[in-house]
């Protein structure tokens, strides 16, 4: 999250002395929640440190932890206040045992506000490359970059929003509107980040599916999201399970809440859901600003409060600091329950190897300049050096390009209008092909649409080192181009007949703490249509010449059909959000260097009404928005299948310059689901067991001496014994310290490891049947049995693969894997993932796109072409 949000949070608050949601006893006030989706308490917070894996990390954060004071304790769970560092967020040190301010930055793309830094492309672009290969590689990329900058924790990859309301903001941060699409895209980006050692964060934990309205303010509290569990189990929950079993470091909660209760201290999701169920072993920290409690948070299960500030940042005041001090001294927040916080995050600190040779912060995130105040936020401080200028670009802009290049998706080609020749006689319109004409970086975290659109807006950017424009890229493979690098259509262009028009369009959208063109965030304003008129630029262009070609910058799904069926548009071309390497990996598909081979990781409708209505975005200025997610299970094209609707374009479509056959396919049966639900778990093992005796207030009295910076939040308190009241404290309701017994579904990260038993084995042989070279993605669908005796979408991608690049007349044999959880349902009775015995009346569907399916495979039968 953005720091400019600090400026919003003292604006709403100056505007609360109008309207305030605070009630008597100083809580936020909430709506209530229909009936049915209340948030249930679980408490207390289940210790880490159980999973083998994490045993030699937790054994050395123990060594350190025992012997750590209380001080240094809460110095490492909160936050030094919003411009108080380097970084968007830092952490207090534990100097004594060799631990720096851990430095949290963002973005998922590239590493935002600073300099000599790749501008990847975005996660939306990375899914629709459907290329695992590509997933990972851009995570090592951006791993090492963050590294070589000295960031401790990167946060990405975002795998929610998942996309269920197409207008919304940010989107385009994940990888696509499926959970698997998410969770393959998500985990990949996880392992090659945390090869380098830094910490991936995943986020946003969960149900942030709009951007207006989503915070909590002293003057509204954000919506909530309701959602039933088995929805949230099968869709929502998806990614973040298989992220978790990826290892990953870091999750980061959302704003809003999630059936009535607040994501930063929703017991269930945090205790129960991520932390027992899940097994997730590493930190949950909040997203900036989003505390809207210290001891609530605390024993809800947050072990990190980002930037650390209170509800009103730069004040110096906390949630946490001095404020967990006193809530450990008068016994409210209990000992081990601090202990377990500080222990998960300085054994993360170690899992990821941070304690040998990883650099510092060798930049600033608040200027450009090489010198300037160290602690910007407090205004009164010390200078120094701030920016050394390392360049950590390497050779990423290889991966970059590739990227971007391999996610291009052609979603029609009449006339085999594309490739283009290099002699061809072309005209070019729209800005979108050109630069921002006041500077690739004028606008803060990209809040512009200006030039060609390589990422939206918000905190999920990154700054630009330079720009490959379609206009430069086109005007180097091509002498025979003429540009009108211009949003209105010329009345002066000559048209011949053998010219061919090139239309640059694009739809932006990003994070609510800036506006753009009336967009807040979500495409309030703009809807799913091109910006800057870009539908009259197609018309307009279509109306003059014979073969017009239309690219593509966007954000998610926009609507086509005042155009798409006029005859002189032969060619469109989705380039998603492509980064820094914008033109040449265009020039690479459109003169024909590489056939196409992205596909749509979303659908493309006909009109935004073919949508369910409970998918629009939400406009209600006052009181607590309730968003109930009444769809279920059926959002994008499991929506479209189930309601029999026929969109412009489905899920997973992209054409090719050649063509592919699916042939041969096979499926076996490796573990065999012997029984409906997974065998028993196995048990947690042993977690640290720590000395949980209230410390000494003496730990948290001020050193002598000590040269505080104003504003700068610390761990200690002006009088500690006072601190020592034993007064009775209103614990939430259900509040306990009893052990929950241990989830059925858990017993490893991510759950059951009985889940991601490989049920079945499924190969097909993809031939490139064309005449030029190009590469294929299989895509794998599961229809599950109605006699699993529930509602389920009819079809549900579950596994996908990439060729290489195939030369006609080549082919290449594809495996995919099927679990035990890729063919279950949630099973909300049980509380428990639920398969067909046996996979009895499995069918399992291969091919292109979810309307281009090839072969069905059946247990206990030949698979056969269709």
């Amino acid at each position: 999250m953005a720091c400019a949000i600090a400026l919003t949070a003292v604006s709403l608050f100056l505007s609360s002395v109008f309207s305030s949601p605070i009630d008597t006893s100083g809580n936020v006030r909430r709506d209530s929640v229909p009936t049915g989706y209340e948030s249930p308490p679980y408490y207390p917070a289940p210790p880490g440190g159980w999973v083998s894996d994490w045993a030699p990390a937790y054994a050395k954060a123990y060594e350190v932890v025992s012997n750590m004071t209380l001080a240094e304790k809460v110095n490492m769970t909160t936050g030094t206040g919003i411009f108080m560092g380097p970084c968007v967020g830092q952490t207090g040190s534990a100097l004594r045992f060799g631990i720096p301010n851990l430095c949290l930055m963002d973005s998922p793309l590239g590493i935002r506000n600073t300099d000599h830094n790749t501008a990847f492309p975005a996660g939306i672009t990375v899914g629709a490359t459907f290329d695992k290969e590509l997933m990972y590689a851009r995570g090592v990329a951006l791993g090492e970059e963050a590294r070589g900058k000295g960031v401790n924790v990167l946060m990405g990859p975002m795998v929610g929003p998942i996309g269920r309301k197409p207008r919304g903001g940010r989107n385009w941060e994940g990888f696509g509107a499926d959970p698997t699409l998410q969770a393959i895209g998500g985990a990949q980006t996880i392992k090659g980040m945390q090869s380098t050692g830094v910490i991936a964060t995943l986020k946003h934990f969960i149900g942030n599916e709009q951007e207006m309205y989503r915070m909590t303010s002293v003057i509204q509290r954000g919506y909530s999201s309701n959602i039933d569990d088995r929805t949230l189990h099968e869709l929502y929950l998806w990614p973040f399970a298989e992220g978790v079993r990826a290892g990953v470091g870091s999750v980061m909660m959302a704003y809003n809440d999630v059936n009535g209760s607040a994501c930063s201290q929703n017991s269930k999701l945090i205790n129960g859901i991520l932390k027992d169920e899940l097994g997730f072993q590493g930190f949950v920290m909040t997203d900036w600003l989003t505390q809207i409690g210290g001891v609530s948070s605390a024993l809800a299960g947050l072990d990190m409060a980002m930037p650390g500030d209170g509800p009103i940042p730069l004040f110096g005041d906390s949630y946490w600091g001095s404020e967990l001090s006193r809530a450990v001294l008068n016994g409210t927040v209990p000992v081990d329950r601090l202990n377990d916080m500080v222990t998960r995050i300085v054994a993360t600190w170690y899992k990821f190897g941070q304690d040998k040779d990883f650099p510092l912060p060798n930049f600033s995130s608040n200027t450009d300049a090489a010198t300037g105040l160290l602690y910007p936020g407090a205004v009164f401080s010390p200078i120094g050096v701030v920016n050394q200028f390392v360049d950590v670009q390497g050779d990423h802009k290889v991966v970059a390009r590739a990227i971007a290049r391999d996610a291009i998706t052609l979603l029609k080609n009449e006339d085999n209008a594309l490739p283009l020749k290099r002699n061809d006689s072309l005209k070019i319109f729209g800005t979108d092909a050109g630069t921002n004409p006041d500077g690739i970086n004028s606008c803060a975290d990209k809040g512009c649409d200006k030039g060609v659109l390589t990422m939206g807006w918000g905190s999920g950017t990154s700054k630009l080192p330079y720009l490959n424009t379609p206009q430069e890229a086109i005007a180097n493979a091509s002498s025979n181009a003429e540009f009108f690098v211009t949003d209105s259509f010329p009345s002066n262009v000559n048209a011949n007949p053998e010219d061919i028009a090139i239309v640059f369009i694009n739809a932006d959208s990003g994070e609510n703490y800036i506006t753009v063109e009336g967009n807040y965030g979500d495409r309030s304003a703009a809807g799913l249509y091109a910006w800057h008129n870009g539908d009259d630029l197609v018309k307009a262009a279509a109306a003059k010449f014979s073969k017009v070609v239309v690219v593509v910058h966007t954000v998610g799904p926009i609507i086509l059909e005042n155009w798409i069926d006029l005859p002189s548009v032969k060619s469109v071309v989705f380039a998603h959000l492509p980064g820094q390497e914008a033109g040449d990996s265009l020039v690479d598909v459109l003169f024909g260097d590489y056939s196409p081979s992205g596909h749509l990781p979303y659908t493309i409708p006909r009109s935004e009404d073919q949508y369910p209505s409970s998918v629009s975005l939400i406009n209600q200025p006052f009181g607590q928005i309730q968003d109930t997610f009444t769809e279920g299970l059926y959002i994008d094209y499991r929506h479209f299948l189930h309601a029999n609707l026929t969109p412009r374009y489905p899920f997973g479509h992209g054409l090719s310059y050649t063509t592919f056959n699916i042939t041969e396919a096979t499926i076996s049966v490796v573990i065999p689901l012997q029984s409906e639900y997974p065998p028993t778990r196995p048990p947690k093992g042993p977690t640290p067991t720590y000395n949980n005796v209230i410390p000494p207030a003496s730990e948290v009295a001020w050193p002598e001496n000590f040269d505080r910076i104003w504003r700068y939040i610390y761990p200690y308190l002006d009088n500690p014994a006072a601190a020592t009241s034993t007064a009775p404290y209103p614990y939430p309701t259900g509040y306990t310290t009893v052990p929950q017994p241990a989830p059925r579904a858990g017993g490893a990260e991510g759950g059951n490891p009985a889940l991601w038993d490989v049920a079945f084995s499924v190969r097909v042989k993809v031939s490139n049947t064309g005449s030029r070279p190009g590469r294929a993605v299989a895509q794998l669908y599961v229809e599950l049995p109605s006699s699993l005796g529930l509602d389920t979408p009819r079809l549900q991608l579950r596994q996908f693969e990439k060729t290489k690049t195939l030369a006609p007349g080549e082919s290449e044999v594809l495996t995919m894997e099927l679990t035990r959880k890729d063919l279950s349902v949630w099973d909300v009775v049980v509380q428990d993932w639920k398969a067909p015995l046996n996979g009895q009346g499995v069918k399992v569907w291969i091919g292109e796109s979810v309307a281009d399916l090839r072969v069905v495979c059946e247990v206990g039968r030949e698979c056969r072409n269709i």
